[in-house]
């Protein structure tokens, strides 16, 4: 159509806020249209293209032909990270045809926006955790940004608690807590301010944690106890308490002990009851001169902290002239299921009467008591023999659960005693203790719980994790040690067994990674012992599957170039990927490049949903503008298993990356310059691997090559035969030649060669960042050189050389075409046949023809080897 102007208020530019919401007006214009036009606009007014390209703003009208440019709100305007202005394009028609294009320039204004809190705070309540009795010290960093990159102030409230913050956002305690006396918990709200006042507030609670720095101590306030002696074991001398600071709720976790050497006394760990542990003598010659024993009594608290108290108790004497047994205790020992009668022990060989009156040291054995007595008696009470009155079974009921039966007998004087009138509750006799032990005999076999265990097991198992239990019991009492192992199954191609089993828990564990993708089910036979009998379980282990394998791509790394005017959306190279993944569908693929894709220029097509994808050139480079300043790009890919699973599936989901690893160079234009930048050299270093179950692999290869060289030296010797049956040596010919036979002419034959050499311009420099000196480079095909200090960068032209040659004559003619500027590193004289070594024909023949255009191109090429090319270093 016709151009003409039809938007009033046009060009213009105009500014808008960051963060403006959708809908804010931008700038209002109108349109001025024909009087002759009667139905006004043809096309309403229309951003038809933006500068950069975009879709934050669009256009509204207001009335008939009053129209406003606003935000879309897609995507918010946002000055720190995009763009400060935008050139659109509007574009209106009338109905007469008539067109105007103009362009309304639209600036983003910078907003204040709140501090924003990074890290733990930015999500949650951070909880902090500090000992009682730490030092200050710094105990948190708040970290926090403003959008404008600002400076922060941070503040904490409220003023009153002992902790302060720096304005490197850094919080300190101000004292040292002391779990007893402060409060247990604060509340910190942290507050950071920008230099406008815009701020933005967070909660910080910080706990102060007990720690055990108190000494318990002792509560019972009595010194001094008094008992008499020869009070039998176990008797309570004293309850001593004791309380720590640092246990806020009771039962504290104290400990008691005793430090003396006592062997009369003994205190309960727990409880810190004090009991008699052994026989108390008042007429013992240590007690005699010192009836008085001092306890001394610690009490210690988890933490090692201890206070100690000593007591004394005072023994009082009583008549203690019974008869005595040394030892008075027995230990025995008596077989399951033994006979009636059998002899176990004989008392009178260890006890004796000290009385001196031999009327006094007369004493006899009564009194046999005890659990399990009924099965014991003494055949006399003079003569002091203990023997069985019946067999003892273990397993049965009544004694089950029983190995030890303790036993009492008492030995008393057979006199009267005469100190009764002073003590009546004594009495003149001594108490044996007998304890007989039942020796079990093994006589049933172990029982698994059940015939058969089945444990399902995910195949990610880490090693060495429990995944099920077996149990076995036999009917002997007591219960037989009983072990576990493992004699069958479990093996693999790699390990002999994969399982292993507590011996004396029965616990299965893995010794290796599970894989559901080479073994789906393991069969395990398990053997319980009682050291004597076995018996044998069946356990299977199904192996679970788990997305444990990650996408496996082909190629995996790749190389290739392109040039720098490659068309958008073109497959580059033709190149592919092809994935595979063991335990994925492959549906389940997605594509994206994690680095190097600079600019975004590349792009995989499809990026999910398929086991293939194409790499894509997304945009053109821009070299001239300065836009792209890279001319290798290492993109490295990453392929996702989890395009199947939705957002709330991937947060629980395992899911696995394989890695594509990508090197692409730009190839550019004849005029364009190349800035060389710095680089390095990736060096990949492979080694194959064989694992000792391998062994065949090498024997295989070397009898295999042995076999094709033996093969080879066949064929050479048949091929060797065939060409002397075929072809034998020529002889002299029948007859006698034709004398006049007209000689044949040979045809004429021309030869041409030629010779093209291309000198190779270098039209770039740059400088080595290894080695610092200065080089020359082609920017088509790459080729270097290093420079020369007195030598000005110049293009080489080409010279080609063509010699001919005829059969008639043997003589050739060589035409060049040289350049007009003389290089003295290329001219070289080329020796004739006449005069090159070694190069004179045989008597009787001319040299072939064309030897000497061959010759000369020779000598041309040896001649650019020599002085035209020479090695540069490869950029690293």
């Amino acid at each position: 159509g016709r151009r003409t102007r039809l938007l009033k208020g046009l060009p213009a530019t105009s500014t808008v806020e960051e963060n403006a919401a959708a809908g804010v007006s931008v700038y209002t214009f109108n349109i001025t249209v024909s009087p002759m036009s009667s139905e006004g606009v043809a096309r309403l007014p229309t951003i038809v293209n933006s500068n950069p390209l975009t879709e934050a703003f669009g256009i509204e009208r207001k009335g008939d032909l009053e129209f406003s440019v606003v935000t879309t709100g897609n995507p918010v305007l946002d000055y720190e990270t995009m763009p400060k202005s935008f050139d659109l394009q509007i574009f209106v028609e009338d109905t007469m045809g008539r067109t105007d294009l103009n362009i309304l320039t639209v600036q983003i204004t910078d907003k204040n926006e709140h501090p924003v809190f990074r890290g733990n705070m930015a999500i949650q309540t951070v909880m902090i955790y500090v000992l009682e009795g730490t030092r200050m010290e710094r105990i948190y960093q708040v970290d926090a940004a403003d959008p404008e990159n600002a400076e922060l102030k941070y503040t904490l409230l409220p003023e009153s608690v002992p902790f302060l913050i720096l304005e490197s956002g850094a919080i300190f305690s101000t004292k040292v807590f002391d779990y007893e006396k402060d409060p247990h918990c604060y509340f910190l709200n942290i507050t950071v301010t920008d230099p406008d006042g815009l701020n933005s507030t967070k909660t910080v609670n910080i706990n102060i944690i007990n720690v055990n720095d108190e000494r318990p101590y002792f509560t019972t306030q009595q010194r001094i106890y008094r008992i008499p002696e020869e009070q039998s074991p176990g008797t309570v001398v004293a309850n001593i308490t004791a309380k720590d600071p640092d246990d806020e709720n009771p039962p504290s976790r104290l400990f008691y002990s005793t430090q003396s050497s006592d062997r009369y006394f003994s205190i309960n760990p727990s409880t810190g009851v004090l009991q008699v542990t052994g026989r108390i003598n008042r007429d013992a010659q240590s007690l005699r001169l010192h009836p008085n024993i001092s306890v001394i009594l610690r009490v210690e608290d988890c933490g090692g902290h201890a206070s100690e108290m000593e007591i004394t108790i005072i023994i009082e004497d009583i008549n203690d002239n019974p008869p005595e047994c040394n030892p008075s205790t027995f230990r025995k020992e008596a077989n399951e299921n033994m006979t009636a009668g059998t002899f176990l022990l004989d008392l009178r060989n260890y006890c004796k009467d000290i009385d001196v009156d031999p009327s006094n040291n007369q004493f006899s054995f009564t009194g046999l008591s005890g659990f399990g007595s009924n099965n014991f008696a003494l055949e006399s009470t003079v003569s002091g023999r203990l023997v069985m009155t019946e067999s003892i079974d273990l397993e049965n009921p009544a004694n089950l659960g029983v190995e030890v039966y303790s036993l009492t007998v008492r030995v008393q004087d057979i006199a009267c005693p005469n100190y009764t009138s002073k003590y009546p509750f004594y009495t003149s006799f001594d108490i044996i203790y007998i304890y007989i032990r039942i020796k079990p005999v093994n006589e049933f076999f172990p029982v698994f719980g059940d015939l058969s265990y089945e444990f399902n097991v995910p195949e990610i198992t880490k090693v060495g994790s429990s995944i099920g239990r077996v149990n076995a019991r036999d009917k002997d009492w007591p219960p037989s040690l009983i072990t576990y192992s493992i004699v069958a199954g479990g093996g693999t191609r790699d390990y002999t067994n994969i399982f292993w089993i507590s011996p004396t828990k029965g616990d299965v564990k893995i010794l290796a990674r599970l894989d559901y993708e080479t073994t789906q089910k393991h069969i395990l036979t398990v053997q319980a012992s009682d050291q004597e009998r076995t018996a044998t379980a069946s356990v299977t282990v199904n192996v679970l599957e788990v997305n444990d394998e990650e996408p496996v791509c082909s190629p995996n790394f790749y190389s290739f170039q392109i040039p720098v005017s490659l068309a958008v959306g073109t497959n580059i190279n033709g190149f592919r990927i092809e994935c595979q993944d063991r335990d994925s569908d492959p549906r389940s693929f997605r594509y994206f490049i994690n680095e190097g894709n600079v600019n975004n220029h590349f792009i995989f097509s499809p990026s999910a949903g398929s086991n293939t994808s194409r790499l894509i050139l997304a945009s053109r480079f821009d070299y001239e503008s300065g836009l792209d300043t890279n001319w290798i790009y290492r993109l490295h890919v990453y392929i996702t298993d989890d395009n199947l699973l939705s957002a709330r599936d991937k947060s629980t989901h395992l899911i696995n990356t394989g890695t594509v690893t990508l090197s692409i160079r730009v190839i550019p234009n004849p005029t364009t310059v190349i800035a060389t930048t710095p680089g390095f050299t990736v060096v990949t270093k492979r080694e194959n691997l064989y694992s000792e179950s391998a062994w065949y692999v090498p024997f295989v290869i070397t009898l295999g090559s042995l076999l094709l060289l033996g093969l080879l030296g066949y064929l050479g010797f048949l091929l060797a035969t065939w060409v002397r049956t075929c072809c034998p040596p020529a002889g002299k010919a029948d007859g006698t030649p034709l004398i006049n036979a007209p000689e044949k002419k040979k045809p004429k034959k021309d030869v041409v060669v030629t010779m093209t050499k291309l000198n190779t311009v270098f039209d770039g420099e740059a400088r080595d960042p290894v080695t610092g000196k200065m080089y020359e480079f082609n920017t088509q095909s790459g080729a270097r050189r290093w420079k020369k200090n007195d030598e000005p960068l110049q293009p080489a032209p080409a010279m080609q050389v063509t010699s001919s040659a005829t059969g008639d004559s043997g003589q050739g003619s060589d035409r060049a075409e040289a350049p007009s500027k003389k290089e003295p590193s290329e001219k070289k004289k080329e020796p004739t046949a006449e005069t090159k070594p070694g190069a004179k024909p045989l008597a009787g023949q001319s040299e072939a023809p064309g030897q000497h255009g061959l010759r000369l191109q020779k000598q041309k090429e040896e001649s650019e080897d020599r002085g035209l090319f020479s090695t540069a270093p490869q950029g690293r």
